[in-house]
């Protein structure tokens, strides 16, 4: 599987062990960066990734920063993106068996490297379930409504 990987400074080390792990099993990896521990803004470098999962030019993929919720927000802009933060295997697990997730955003203040790994594998294994989780991926794909202005509903 090709994935995109980037993060901030604060996600960087786990970015790199991450890296080591998806090499060990055989996937490509396109790295976004950061390259270095040095301060960086996030969008710089995990809005890339999301573009090149939202192209078909990746399969999944993965951003990290300290707490993870900044970079799941930049990713969820891009058309096409659904990346889910996750925080324990329960929650990566559905992601993807509900939500399809095609995007995993891990905080790396908020969980050890160890758990990192484990839900990223867990991640990647976990295949989409179909079903009724169809048509609310479909809603979640169509374009937001604007909503009526205010006394006209």
């Amino acid at each position: 599987m090709r994935i995109a990987i980037g993060a901030d400074h604060e996600g960087y080390e786990y970015k790199e062990r991450i890296k080591a792990l998806l090499k060990e099993h055989k996937h490509q990896i396109e790295d976004f960066g950061t390259n270095a521990t040095e301060s960086v803004d996030y969008p710089d470098f995990v809005r890339p990734a999301a573009e090149a999962v939202a192209a078909g030019q990746c399969e999944r993929g993965i951003v990290l920063g300290a707490s993870g919720n900044g970079e799941a927000m930049v990713a969820n802009k891009v058309p096409g993106i659904r990346c889910a933060l996750c925080w324990d295997l329960h929650s990566a697990r559905l992601s993807r068996a509900h939500n399809n997730a095609n995007v995993l955003s891990l905080g790396a203040h908020m969980i050890s490297i160890q758990q990192a790994l484990e839900i990223v594998e867990l991640w990647l294994n976990t295949p989409f379930d179909g079903g009724r989780h169809i048509q609310r991926i479909e809603k979640i794909e169509k374009p937001a409504r604007k909503s009526a202005p205010a006394g006209t509903r």
